[in-house]
């Protein structure tokens, strides 16, 4: 089986450092390319004619080649080189291991579950409300270079708090912070623990009942539609900020996405 990896270098705060592991893929017969400014991850996995294709990178940097793995039915590797990786600790992979990962390009496949929202697939989960606004705005202030975006971002956001109303499935739902996830989640205050299935063929609906209470409303299904009074919503996409048109419909394609792991995971 011939292997494509792509390399995100500027995930999170990665180690080793992009050149050492696109020598050890390398080394292991993978063929390899770390991506520079501009460049699209999907294209470039369209292009390939690999057997399978992955990506070392963050929750935010998944998407896009997996998307095109489900599109050519063709396995796909995560190799977790970001900040976070849960789509990875999920996985059962080590994420502070991302050499060992490379190991799953000779390892063995599951079949896993993908949400999407829209036409844009996601693996871990969509959120809307404060915490889509904090990386939103985030971002904006990355991009301007502020050393300090995260803390001015929520300092922000916390001047600025408005009610938040959204429609699902024609019901509305109050709450400062909703999340749509691809599987169950483990949650606690306003976090997100692990998964313990991803394999499920659900998609879960949490809506909190307070900035700062631990109270989560939850439903389940294979398909929600949410609605709000706004033209354009701003949520964040396993991680990533993404506008999205509303009405928003959430679906799940469950066992769509052939992923490798190493041997003995």
């Amino acid at each position: 089986m011939t292997g494509f990896l792509l390399v995100n270098p500027r995930a999170g705060d990665a180690r080793p450092r992009p050149e050492e592991l696109a020598k050890a893929a390398a080394a292991r017969g993978i063929d390899v390319h770390v991506l520079r400014e501009g460049e699209d991850p999907a294209e470039l996995a369209r292009r390939t004619d690999a057997d399978a294709i992955g990506i070392a990178g963050g929750d935010g940097s998944l998407a896009p080649v997996a998307t095109v793995a489900v599109e050519r039915d063709l396995r796909f590797v995560c190799v977790p080189f970001g900040t976070r990786n849960h789509f990875a600790r999920d996985l059962g992979l080590d994420r502070d291991d991302p050499v060992a990962a490379l190991d799953a390009f000779a390892g063995r496949e599951r079949q896993i579950d993908v949400g999407r929202a829209g036409d844009r697939l996601f693996l871990n989960n969509v959120s809307l409300g404060l915490y889509a606004r904090l990386v939103h705005r985030r971002e904006h202030h990355r991009r301007r270079r502020d050393t300090l975006a995260h803390v001015r971002a929520l300092a922000i956001l916390l001047r600025e708090r408005k009610r938040f109303v959204l429609a699902v499935d024609g019901a509305p739902v109050e709450a400062p912070v909703a999340l749509v996830a691809n599987n169950a989640y483990r949650l606690e205050l306003l976090s997100i623990g692990e998964r313990e299935r991803l394999d499920e063929g659900l998609l879960h609906l949490y809506a909190a009942t307070g900035l700062f209470t631990a109270e989560w409303r939850e439903r389940s299904g294979t398909r929600f539609t949410i609605g709000s009074d706004r033209p354009v919503l701003e949520v964040a996409l396993d991680g990533e900020p993404v506008e999205l048109e509303v009405p928003i419909e959430f679906t799940i394609a469950p066992r769509a996405l052939r992923v490798l792991v190493p041997p003995g995971r």
